[in-house]
């Protein structure tokens, strides 16, 4: 399965450019023989929308955006998604001119710069999904830093975690680094839970924030196959190979003794306890 990692600079609020460079990378990674092409988080619309005036939300069933998967690869594309009463951060998987999957953003961070929660609602599911060329999840930038979820998706069968985000540079003077933290995280992710990760950062500054990229797949034993520059624009192709996982699953089998009965007892006590629901 050949990928292409789109590391782009989306445009805050010109949805019909971005939609544009969008479909010319597709048709080049096309050309490169690309099976699935994954864009950053929110790549069609930009990330600081509360400094948007007008609504520039999508339905999943715009033509533009089927029509993106009609030049051969599949594609995994971010999006402001009009969800009618409620707005989500969204990252549709695109096949075939048809959605296969739409994933909602769960975990919408509100501290330091960022306000997801003004203007987004979170998602209510995480799902494991099949495509042509493997099974697949979707985490969406601060998912992936939740433990349970990538666990989740890897217990539901998830052979390929992808993992569209907006990271920004060190944003304060202490010791928090982003960078640092992202590779710790999927180095950690990947073999913990067996599978392959692409992560896909965006770069270019937008509302005084400058996005570092280093998009990168990590293979299911924690090693890096191929790493984008920080800073720049690229389109990075990479071959793996879904089948791996099976074989890594088998010699070290961390999955397979879930108990997953006791954990619904242990998460129902400590919803009774603390009325999180």
């Amino acid at each position: 399965m050949r990928v292409a990692l789109a590391q782009t600079d989306c445009r805050l609020g010109d949805v019909a450019g971005n939609l544009a460079d969008a479909e010319r990378i597709i048709k080049e990674s096309a050309t490169e023989g690309a099976d699935l092409v994954v864009f950053p988080e929110l790549s069609l619309t930009g990330y600081a929308l509360g400094q948007l005036a007008d609504d520039i939300s999508l339905w999943t069933d715009d033509p533009r955006l089927v029509d993106l998967s009609k030049h051969g690869p599949d594609v995994v594309i971010g999006m402001l998604e009009d969800g009618r009463i409620r707005r989500h951060n969204s990252a549709l998987y695109l096949s075939d001119g048809r959605v296969v999957h739409n994933h909602r953003k769960l975990y919408l961070p509100n501290y330091l710069i960022w306000e997801e929660r003004k203007h987004a609602s979170p998602g209510q599911h995480m799902r494991a999904f099949d495509a042509a060329h493997a099974r697949f999840a979707t985490l969406i930038c601060n998912d992936a830093w939740q433990p349970m979820l990538p666990w989740l998706a890897a217990q539901d069968g998830a052979e390929v975690l992808i993992v569209p985000t907006n990271s920004a540079a060190k944003l304060t003077a202490g010791s928090f680094d982003p960078a640092e933290y992202w590779h710790d995280l999927l180095t950690f992710t990947a073999r913990m839970q067996q599978c392959w990760v692409i992560f896909v950062n965006r770069v270019g500054d937008e509302a005084g924030v400058r996005f570092w990229g280093g998009s990168r797949v990590i293979d299911p034993w924690g090693s890096a196959v191929a790493t984008a520059p920080v800073w720049d624009e690229s389109l990075t192709i990479v071959d793996i190979d879904p089948h791996s996982v099976r074989r890594r699953r088998r010699e070290i089998p961390l999955l397979a003794d879930a108990r997953l009965g006791l954990l619904r007892r242990e998460l129902e006590r400590l919803i009774n306890e603390s009325g999180d629901d």
